[in-house]
This record gives C-alpha cells, sequence and structure tokens, in this order.
C-alpha cells in the first residue's frame, strides 16, 4: 500500500475523530419545537407576501385575457383567486395546528 494512501486514511481518522456525547431525545425536541415557533410567524409572513404577488400576477393575467376577449377568463379568474386563499387557509391552518 503506497505511503499516501496510509497518510490520506491517518488523516481522515484525525479530521472525524470527535467525542459525542448522549443527550436526552426530549430536550433535543423541545428545543426544535421552539425553533419552529420562532420562524413561524416569518414563514406566515412570508407566505402573505407569495399570496400579494401572485393576486397581483394573477390579476394581470385575467385582464389581458378579458381584454383579449378570451372565453376562460372567468375560469382563469377562478384558479388565481383560489391559490391566493388556498395561502391564507394553509397559514390559518397551520398557525391553529401547531397552537401558535
Amino acid at each position: 500500500m503506497p505511503f499516501h494512501y496510509i497518510l490520506l486514511f491517518m488523516l481522515l481518522l484525525i479530521i472525524t475523530h470527535h467525542q459525542t456525547h448522549a443527550q436526552d431525545g426530549n430536550a433535543g425536541i423541545n428545543e426544535a419545537t421552539t425553533l419552529v415557533r420562532g420562524y413561524f410567524e416569518t414563514g406566515t409572513d412570508l407566505m402573505y407576501a407569495i399570496g400579494a404577488v401572485l393576486g397581483l400576477i394573477g390579476a394581470v393575467k385575467v385582464y389581458q385575457k378579458w381584454n383579449g376577449g378570451d372565453q376562460d377568463t372567468g375560469r382563469v379568474a377562478a384558479a388565481w383567486f383560489g391559490s391566493c386563499i388556498f395561502l391564507v387557509v394553509v397559514a390559518t391552518v397551520l398557525r391553529s395546528f401547531f397552537g401558535i
């Protein structure tokens, strides 16, 4: 076996060798819950912002179809409006589901 393979193996052992400590599973779950609750407000605001952008894009698309005389303008408007409502409902349901 060439010397550089042995050296590489020894370097790998030194880098990856670290001491691990056993931790309580409940403590990890509680810390994760605290972190998720901390980021939830930011995530909800992000969902509302995405809904607002989708609403604006949808309004432009529907306006273009309406001016073009397309027959499926109502269906497209309902689809865009439904996607915005879905984002708001998901944010509300998640808030009540997690008790925040």
